[in-house]
């Protein structure tokens, strides 16, 4: 007897013997004599995954990398938001996208963390907290929102304590940074006269300027190239990097384009730009975003085959 459990659903029993029984084996990759099982299936057609537990160990059956992204707030509507390019690159890479509200609280945190495969960090339309880097604020620093701030921190300690693959995007590559003790570069304009325009404008998704890669870094090897173009859209920039990163990419004008966690054990990267909004015609962008899902799903079948279940007898 095959004993199914939905979750959040009812019971029901498989079919006991026969060609009805012979199917519901194969579909989900059944021994085909077995004894006791308890299946675990996803109410929702969003997240096709089956789990079986048998003789203490947890089976995972084929289902997405679950990417958990970090929303925006808009303050004087009091709503979390974010851009459809995320969710959408994600998806079309092969990942379940799964937005995070801007909640800094640390169980919260820690019980979103653990459901996750994978970390993207997004763009915002505010700017790092100096005093989180120890800096006094400039003259042109943008809007802080301190709970983006608090809760974008949060979940990277989280990702460091659990090895997350993460992907961070233009302010997700600073926060990153930050939260490694790394510092920014408060207003490119200001700071940095010498630089080349970093805010290009409409059309967004335009390639604006050119990057040089690191070799044999991640993302030259997605290039297969030692330069490529990358759209722009940024007023501030990496000073000094964060402990545990690497600079990979840097424009014509010296300033720091992506960044990258160089342990084996983390799966971690960062860029200034915006692969997001370029992935459907861009081959770089596209590649970052399947790499970053690919892994996370690597991950997800790792921590299945690590954990212990618990048989359930009836």
């Amino acid at each position: 007897i095959l004993l199914l459990r939905p979750l959040g659903g009812t019971e029901c029993n498989a079919p006991g013997n026969g060609p009805e029984r012979a199917r519901f084996t194969d579909a989900f990759d059944l021994p085909s004599r077995p004894s006791l099982y308890w299946i675990i299936v996803t109410p929702s057609p969003d997240l096709p995954w089956v789990a079986y537990f048998n003789k203490g160990r947890l089976k995972n059956m084929s289902r997405r990398p679950l990417i958990g992204i970090t929303m925006r707030v808009e303050l004087e509507r009091e709503r979390y938001y974010l851009a459809r390019d995320y969710s959408e690159a994600v998806e079309a890479a092969g990942g379940t996208p799964i937005h995070i509200p801007l909640i800094p609280n640390p169980e919260y945190i820690t019980s979103i963390a653990e459901i996750l495969d994978g970390v993207l960090l997004p763009g915002s339309d505010s700017d790092v907290d100096p005093y989180r880097y120890g800096h006094e604020p400039h003259r042109n620093l943008g809007p802080v929102y301190p709970l983006k701030d608090a809760t974008d921190l949060l979940l990277l300690n989280e990702i460091e304590r659990r090895r997350i693959p993460t992907l961070g995007i233009c302010f997700g590559m600073q926060v990153l940074n930050v939260s490694r003790g790394g510092t920014l570069i408060q207003d490119i304009n200001s700071e940095a006269p010498q630089a080349i325009k970093h805010e290009q404008g409409a059309p967004r998704d335009r390639w604006s300027h050119r990057i040089k890669l690191l070799e044999d870094s991640r993302l030259r090897q997605l290039a297969a190239d030692d330069a490529a173009l990358v759209n722009s859209h940024h007023h501030q920039a990496v000073l000094s990097v964060g402990r545990d990163l690497v600079a990979t990419a840097w424009s014509s004008d010296g300033l720091i384009e992506a960044i990258e966690d160089p342990r084996p054990e983390h799966s971690v990267m960062a860029v200034q730009w915006h692969p997001e909004i370029a992935w459907a015609r861009d081959p770089l962008s596209l590649a970052i975003f399947k790499e970053f899902v690919a892994i996370a799903g690597n991950f997800a079948n790792s921590r299945v085959a690590n954990s212990d279940a618990e048989v359930v007898r009836a």
